[in-house]
């Protein structure tokens, strides 16, 4: 079955909404592993109402009457949330959709389904042993991973199923399968957008977002969920100054990642950016920080661990008991110890618009592989997050834009600045897009 949508929102303005709506919901129908619930019946009413509305010549939102997919990790109201586990099928339903879940249907958004995800939202990889793990679409020959946590968000744009995948990112759920799958995943700063009815992984650097076709489709499913939309100037990339890391980020870069960013940051200085390949050594220290997930996962874990730990991913399980050793007064400390780091990591990045890298280090590896090895699982997974957990930790904001050459296997270019710089990041990440697009 083909793709029924292959273009961003912008080139859907004159498509029939339930037209449209037909056509995904049979895609996601046939398509195994990527959704946990479909919407068939409030997702087509929606689609009838926005063409209804919109042949009156009433002006609606974009996304009126398009179809978005949810994350099983969102409370939908009357719904047990899953989120990916079979542990949380006797929890009590959801008295009320999550703030971002209501927000998009009350821009019209017609929601199709949820979708599969990493047991707890805890890997990046995008495993999922009780219900499937989606293929990735990139390659239709070899079945690869579709990176995590938000595995099926990921695949449910990638294979035209929906505009965009509403998901989750604690340390690059949202990017990294966004980089895997060719498409473009933003990650906010953490405190614009809420993050109540979303089932935690952790309370420090849980962030609520989503993946789209474009950078102009993921800035209008931001300034709906987020608090307050943003205003994105106009910089032009010759005017934008942008870092390179050389610590950590450039480390064990498989050789089409490694030329595939090459080829970027010429194609980049050619079009007049300003390309700086900056030491950024404070990079180093944030492995050793990066156990705020563990921790709060454990602490939000533990009873049901006691009792019911065999029904777990037991790749997820033995990840989330980690975070048992460490104590009261270490994570404290380990709060402290962020505070300081984010604070001359600010200085450091103050000189830049952005800085960027590439979002992982490799291609989708086949899912068979990392199911047969526990250890390539966790090498794996540890790569993967390497480069976008920095920025959680940072409290920072980031960006993954497609960067790899036309019938290859998809890279992601990430974009990204300390908190609250947003508008900066989606206004360079707009130039850098128009600029790759035209070379």
């Amino acid at each position: 079955m083909s793709n029924p949508i292959t273009t961003a929102i912008s080139g859907l303005v004159h498509t029939p909404r339930r037209t449209l709506m037909e056509a995904c919901l049979a895609a996601a129908e046939s398509s195994p592993a990527v959704f946990t619930r479909l919407y068939p019946e409030t997702a087509l009413a929606t689609a009838t109402w926005a063409d209804a509305i919109r042949a009156k010549s009433i002006d609606l939102s974009p996304l009126a009457g398009l179809p978005v997919s949810i994350k099983d990790l969102f409370d939908v109201a009357g719904e047990t949330t899953l989120a990916g586990s079979v542990v949380r099928k006797d929890a009590p339903p959801a008295t009320a959709d999550a703030p971002a879940v209501k927000r998009l249907r009350q821009a019209g958004a017609a929601i199709i389904g949820k979708t599969n995800m990493t047991e707890f939202a805890f890997s990046g990889v995008g495993l999922n042993p009780h219900y499937g793990t989606p293929a990735n679409p990139a390659d239709r020959q070899v079945a690869r991973i579709p990176g995590g946590s938000s595995s099926g968000a990921a695949v449910s744009v990638a294979s035209g199923m929906c505009v965009a995948g509403l998901g989750s990112d604690t340390g690059g759920s949202i990017r990294i399968p966004a980089a895997l799958c060719g498409l473009v995943g933003f990650k906010p700063t953490a405190r614009r957008v809420p993050t109540a009815g979303a089932l935690p992984l952790s309370s420090t650097l849980d962030t609520v977002c989503a993946m789209t076709r474009s950078v102009d489709d993921c800035i209008l499913i931001d300034s709906i969920i987020a608090d307050a939309p943003l205003s994105i100037p106009n910089l032009p990339l010759s005017a934008l100054r942008l870092a390179v890391p050389q610590t950590v980020v450039l480390d064990a870069l498989e050789p089409h990642v490694a030329a595939s960013f090459s080829a970027t940051l010429s194609r980049l200085s050619n079009a007049g950016a300003s390309i700086v390949n900056a030491p950024l050594s404070l990079l180093a220290e944030a492995a050793d920080m990066n156990r705020f997930s563990g921790v709060e996962a454990f602490a939000w874990h533990r009873e049901i661990l006691a009792t019911r730990e065999a029904e777990y991913d037991f790749r997820v399980a033995k990840r989330i008991k980690l975070g048992a050793t460490m104590s009261a007064a270490d994570y404290i400390d380990l709060h402290a110890k962020r505070r300081n780091w984010i604070a001359r990591m600010d200085q450091s990045l103050a000189p830049f618009d952005a800085i960027i890298m590439p979002t992982v280090p490799m291609v989708a590896p086949p899912i068979a592989e990392l199911e047969e090895s526990e250890d390539a699982f966790f090498k794996t997974n540890g790569l993967l997050l390497r480069n976008p957990s920095i920025i959680n930790l940072l409290d920072g904001c980031a960006i993954s834009l497609p960067c790899h050459a036309a019938g290859t296997l998809p890279v992601g270019l990430m974009i990204a600045g300390p908190a609250m710089t947003d508008s900066r990041v989606l206004a360079a990440a707009r130039a850098i897009e128009a600029a790759l697009k035209s070379a």
